[in-house]
């Protein structure tokens, strides 16, 4: 089976042009096959603001109504995705920008509304890794924006996190996959304020036990239970570092490790 790395880079590094730059010539550097797949951001907030549609937030999730998946659309589909396809060829990556619905590579449903209702907010019920597979074979690199399609026809917002470690799982069909959250800490922290205290590997005990005594908290929860249920699920190495570590994360010298 071909090495294949799925990576995903969060929203922070896109708002930083800069960092953006250095993460992609790092990405452009790496060996075999590579899928990438992006947030947006805080240009879909500030796009939204410009154009008078307010933005909600529950518990750090954005509600996506009609007017702003319109927003998401434009700015994660469109302005971010086709951005870092440019960057992407001039570094001599041949790059194709891609939402879930483009090639049917993305279905979700609708999520139901239980306590909240989210919106037009997608949860993933099927990746198709052949026509994926398919791009891969023509030496086409995918660049992903978070955003699925429903049987409807509907456009859904859809987690970055979630929709990588959906692809990385249904690629292992085809490859052995390496699974990489790039964002801008260097990894997970014992103190989230200390870059220093990098917790080098992390299995599902360790996990829980910092999970209790809240040393792990908040948004990299989410973060930890996507990459964990990719490694349960044939991806063969899961990893968590800062943008800037990429290449020497995928080499296992920086970042955290995720074990079973």
């Amino acid at each position: 089976m071909q090495t294949l790395t799925v990576v995903k880079i969060g929203g922070n590094v896109i708002d930083d042009s800069a960092a953006l730059n250095r993460f992609l010539a790092a990405f452009s550097g790496l060996t075999g096959a590579r899928i990438l797949i992006h947030g947006g951001g805080k240009i879909a907030t500030q796009m939204a603001a410009k154009l008078g549609i307010e933005t909600t937030m529950v518990d750090g999730r954005r509600i996506t109504d009609q007017s702003m998946l319109d927003v998401i659309t434009m700015v994660y589909g469109g302005l971010v995705n086709k951005q870092i396809v440019a960057k992407l060829q001039a570094l001599d990556v041949n790059a194709i920008g891609l939402t879930g619905a483009d090639a049917s590579t993305v279905l979700a449903r609708k999520r139901p509304v239980k306590d909240i209702d989210y919106g037009m907010v997608g949860d993933i019920e099927e990746v198709d890794s052949g026509q994926i597979q398919f791009f891969l074979r023509q030496e086409l690199t995918p660049v992903f924006a978070p955003i699925t399609y429903s049987e409807s026809g509907e456009l859904l917002n859809t987690n970055a996190d979630t929709m990588a470690s959906a692809i990385a799982v249904d690629l292992t069909r085809h490859n052995d996959v390496t699974l990489v959250y790039c964002f801008e800490k260097k990894g997970v922290l014992k103190n989230p304020d200390d870059d220093s205290s990098v917790i080098n590997e992390l299995n599902p005990g360790q996990y829980s036990e910092y999970k209790a005594a809240g040393t792990i908290n908040k948004g990299m929860i989410p973060k930890l239970d996507n990459a964990f249920k990719a490694l349960e699920n044939g991806v063969k190495r899961v990893i968590i570092c800062h943008a800037d570590e990429l290449a020497a994360a995928v080499n296992q010298s920086a970042g955290t490790t995720l074990t079973l």
